[in-house]
């Protein structure tokens, strides 16, 4: 195998559960979708964003060429696509076609695809099959991998939704050559987070060389160390999700950054890029758990190092805090009027801290918005 060849052989990470499935990692990974589709199935929706049709086309006639009948759904780009007005135009789709329960689902695209298809399959004739083909960073390690799916409303980010895991998912490495950089940082921010919530070694692979996986192409250097970095990453949410698939205790450590992060996103109504937000959450979260006395400040200087290595914000503007809290307030993992964070004691021992006095979220707030000058939002 040279040096600029990915290995042939697919990794397969296995998601333990009711209703186990694997993540194939690899290259030229179309030929495994109509065993994860598998015999039972005729009709295959495939849902898409308007910049891949072309590639959504190519899809569409090798499934066709399997003997699979094939529709298209095209769908906004980002979070536009995660309304209920796109997932009523996907169901009137599937309806017109006579989609039955033996019929399945395709995700092509990032994670707001992936959420919306996924949210689409878990309630068509409450629960057809879905395959999910991620194309960014981002969808690989975070969205495609769990069957949590969703849509947002007015009130905020992933308010409506359903636990449906898939048939299946195919992370093809070969996307991740023509994403853009910067979405390819954005992704990076879910895999640093499962670095300090569980892996170490993820961190120490992206600390010996950031500029291997920042550059505006990836050399193969920096291609190797991203597909262990994905693995890595898809095996750690594997081991939490297929022990609690419905986030009722442990699942919640994937959330770590996400509170704060989703707050950003709803007030600035959606133009931050989900891992440019998760980074400020992270850094808020770790300067919560430093002001509450469970981590040390080293810690917290290594989530701003790390973070800013790959270039991701570390800070947010210093005006929002009362728009801020509300949205965390309607965060899914408030309980009442009881706010709860997922916060580090240390790397890889992740735990809740539930109601903090409000002065110490306050003073959080002020850690991360010190370098950040009112009215400057850096979101990638």
């Amino acid at each position: 195998m040279s040096e600029t060849t990915p290995p042939s052989t697919p990794t397969s990470v296995h998601v333990p559960g009711d209703r186990p499935y694997e993540v194939l990692i690899g290259s030229h990974l179309l030929g495994e979708l109509p065993r994860l589709l598998g015999d039972r199935t005729r009709r295959v929706l495939l849902i898409h964003p308007g910049a891949l049709a072309t590639s959504a086309e190519a899809v569409r006639e090798d499934l066709v060429a399997q003997g699979y009948e094939t529709l298209l759904a095209e769908i906004p780009e980002a979070e536009e696509a995660k309304t209920a007005q796109v997932a009523a135009f996907c169901w009137q789709v599937l309806g017109q076609a006579d989609f039955t329960r033996s019929d399945a689902i395709v995700s092509l695209g990032g994670g707001a695809t992936t959420d919306l298809a996924g949210f689409v399959a878990a309630t068509w004739l409450r629960g057809i099959k879905v395959v999910h083909i991620p194309t960014t960073l981002l969808a690989m390690v975070d969205a495609a991998v769990g069957g949590k799916t969703g849509i947002n409303t007015a009130e905020g980010k992933n308010l409506v939704g359903a636990f449906h895991p898939p048939a299946g998912v195919l992370c093809d490495l070969e996307t991740l050559d023509s994403l853009p950089r910067h979405d390819r940082t954005a992704g990076l921010a879910e895999v640093i987070k499962t670095g300090f919530i569980a892996d170490e070694r993820i961190l120490n692979l992206i600390e010996a060389d950031p500029t291997a996986l920042t550059g505006e192409t990836l050399e193969p250097a920096g291609r190797a160390v991203l597909r262990e970095l994905i693995e890595r990453s898809v095996a750690v949410k594997a081991r939490v999700v297929g022990q609690d698939l419905r986030e009722a205790d442990l699942r919640e450590i994937l959330n770590y950054g996400h509170t704060f992060a989703h707050a950003i996103e709803h007030v600035e109504r959606y133009s931050w890029r989900h891992g440019a937000a998760v980074s400020v959450g992270m850094v808020f979260v770790a300067e919560l758990a430093r002001l509450s006395g469970r981590l040390s400040e080293d810690v917290v200087d290594r989530h701003r190092a790390i973070l800013t290595s790959v270039g991701l914000p570390v800070t947010y503007r210093g005006d929002r805090w009362e728009q801020l809290l509300s949205a965390m307030r309607r965060d899914k993992k408030t309980r009442g009027d009881l706010l709860r964070f997922v916060v580090l004691e240390g790397i890889g021992r992740p735990t809740r801290l539930e109601g903090p006095d409000p002065t110490l979220l306050v003073a959080a707030y002020a850690e991360v918005s010190r370098e950040a000058p009112s009215g400057t939002a850096i979101s990638l």
